[in-house]
């Protein structure tokens, strides 16, 4: 069985507690094809309250990824209006939106996208990097998240000498490391059988628990159960 001790997420005194996550208003994601334009999103307005646990469903193609991409920032070619903690991220540019993205938002990938030649302790320290956070802390941080996971025995590791499960959990461990605000996932337990999937579980109702915002994108029935809100898109539109 996992063991996994939560961390609640670093706070922020310059925000006022009571400042949605995200607030989107009639947000829209089109791309040019040679048929001409075709619409993934349209006109999305939505809430996200602090220590909310959202599950976004629906059938392939009606734009969850999408979505989730665009609360992430790593989507910039959309209209709109989007605050994410009180700030207009429609009014920034790309790299103050990047700013935004390393500061208060964790990303867990459905196929991990761990760096094959990194070990489990160097895939880890990559987000602290991007913050400029001081080596000597990075490594205290680490070393924390590493225990919290269980995995201080794998810290040595490549990604290839992992189980598929062992890799979802680092991808994890890497997304939460500095205690983000906001944990976007995109199917997190795709790849992954049933037990697998139930303790990838547990970490996020465990993390929510202390207090991070999780969203999730997932086609799986029992991991929407698992959150407190369940948004559901067709065809790009909120149903």
């Amino acid at each position: 069985m996992l063991s996994f001790r939560a961390a609640a997420p670093a706070p922020d005194t310059a925000i006022d507690p009571n400042t949605p996550v995200i607030r989107m208003r009639d947000v829209e994601r089109a791309y040019e094809t040679a048929a001409g334009r075709s619409w993934v999103l349209r006109r999305i307005s939505l809430e996200i309250k602090r220590g909310e646990f959202i599950s976004i469903v629906g059938p392939s193609g009606a734009g969850k990824s999408t979505l989730l991409a665009i609360l992430g920032m790593l989507d910039h070619s959309w209209t709109g209006e989007m605050d994410f903690l009180g700030t207009p991220v429609h009014a920034l540019a790309h790299k103050a939106r990047i700013g935004l993205n390393r500061s208060h938002v964790g990303f867990v990938f459905q196929q991990y996208h761990l760096i094959d030649d990194l070990t489990v302790a160097e895939n880890l320290d990559v987000p602290l990097s991007y913050r400029n956070v001081p080596k000597a802390e990075r490594a205290s941080m680490v070393a924390d998240i590493l225990d919290r996971f269980g995995m201080v025995a794998k810290k040595d590791l490549f990604p290839q000498q992992l189980s598929g499960g062992q890799q979802q959990l680092v991808g994890i461990a890497r997304a939460v490391v500095a205690r983000p605000t906001l944990l976007l996932a995109d199917e997190p337990t795709g790849n992954l059988h049933s037990t697998q999937a139930s303790e990838i579980m547990d970490v996020f109702s465990a993390l929510n628990a202390a207090g991070t915002t999780i969203v999730q994108v997932t086609h799986s029935e029992a991991n929407a159960a698992r959150s407190q809100r369940i948004i559901e898109l067709r065809d790009g539109w909120l149903a």
